[in-house]
């Protein structure tokens, strides 16, 4: 048996004439840039996460680049977030001249610690990006409570949890801004790169749609420094007809999480994933922590089971975050857990059979 990790291929074919017909389109009315197709998605975007405006992107990164430069982020500003993450995180807050402050994570969720954000805040502090890891959004609750009482904004990096909720409320509305990524391997990927931000400030909302037009009041005139950033119309094509079907998706991701569950609570040798009860994941991955994990994934492989390490190697530990001056040992959750964690196949149509195999290799 050969599994595959994401199984896109499998996807495609189950709505490919929808998305075929809807890429013909947009290539017979040339209309590659900005065309209706965007605004129909930025609209259904709204309706899926109540978020009152949707602004469609080019990726993820430029998500949470917008989201910063919105809020007049920039150089001698500090932003708290976690070391476990992927680099785009804490790489736009540092691309923007301002500086990463990292907080170790929680064990049971790995999302960022709330009970260890207020002793790193300064008066250069301006905001705080927790991101909804896997797929679970993090302590909103009291993280909200520390930035109204120091006057910080909250940026949600939703990259891997578009349509996971915290209290019945999604994650794309849950911050001052929110921030997600289509990226193919995301639970609603498009066929290259995509994203988008969230606001329910109309102000807010009318700067990051001029951010990603060149900071354009209209055209040729620029009031702000602003970027690229748009989602080409075949990309916006790909995500409208996905979107249809992706309540379903949201659905079958819980089910295949729950059958993994319950064929590995007998595995005395792993440490599965914890969801708290307030909270739903989009399930972006199912990671598991284990102790020998290069052997463990070692004998996946041939077995046919692909695996990845979702993260390998802490922020704070990275070269390019060297000067920043921290250490090993400053952040020792996310130091284990980065030694430990280790996904299996997870998307929405892992069979019952692929469950039992990887079970039975475990």
């Amino acid at each position: 048996m050969k599994i595959d990790f994401a199984n896109l291929q499998y996807q495609h074919e189950l709505y490919k004439d929808e998305i075929e017909n809807a890429i013909l389109k947009v290539a017979r009315n040339c209309n590659f840039i900005m065309g209706n197709e965007v605004q129909e998605l930025e609209k259904s975007l709204e309706e899926f996460t109540g978020a009152k405006y949707a602004i469609s992107c080019s990726n993820g990164t430029d998500a949470l680049l917008l989201a910063m430069m919105a809020l007049g982020i920039g150089v001698g500003d500090e932003v708290i977030t976690t070391p476990f993450t992927f680099i785009a995180t804490a790489e736009t807050i540092a691309f923007l001249g301002a500086t990463p402050v990292f907080v170790d994570i929680d064990e049971k969720t790995y999302n960022l610690d709330s009970t260890k954000i207020e002793t790193k805040i300064t008066s250069k502090t301006k905001a705080i990006i927790p991101v909804s890891l896997y797929g679970q959004p993090a302590n909103m609750d009291e993280i909200h409570k520390i930035a109204q009482k120091h006057n910080l904004k909250v940026i949600i990096d939703g990259a891997q949890s578009f349509g996971s909720t915290y209290k019945g409320i999604t994650d794309s509305a849950l911050g001052d801004i929110s921030t997600t990524s289509f990226f193919p391997a995301k639970p609603l990927g498009c066929y290259g790169d995509g994203g988008a931000v969230f606001a329910n400030d109309e102000e807010l909302a009318n700067k990051m749609k001029s951010l990603r037009l060149h900071g354009q009041s209209k055209r040729y005139h620029h009031k702000y420094i602003g970027m690229g950033g748009r989602l080409d119309t075949i990309q916006a094509a790909v995500l409208n007809v996905k979107l249809k079907y992706y309540p379903k998706d949201l659905l079958l991701r819980q089910e295949v999480a729950k059958k993994y569950t319950k064929a590995l609570e007998h595995k005395s040798n792993l440490i599965l994933p914890y969801v708290d009860e307030k909270t739903t994941s989009a399930w972006a991955q199912y990671s598991v922590r284990v102790k020998n994990r290069d052997e463990l994934q070692e004998k996946l492989k041939l077995a046919g089971i692909p695996t990845a390490v979702h993260y390998p190697m802490p922020l704070h530990l990275q070269e390019c975050f060297a000067y920043l001056g921290y250490k090993k040992g400053d952040f020792p959750i996310s130091e284990i857990v980065s030694d430990e964690i280790m996904s299996l196949p997870m998307n929405p149509y892992v069979t019952d059979e692929e469950i039992e195999h990887i079970v039975w290799k475990l």
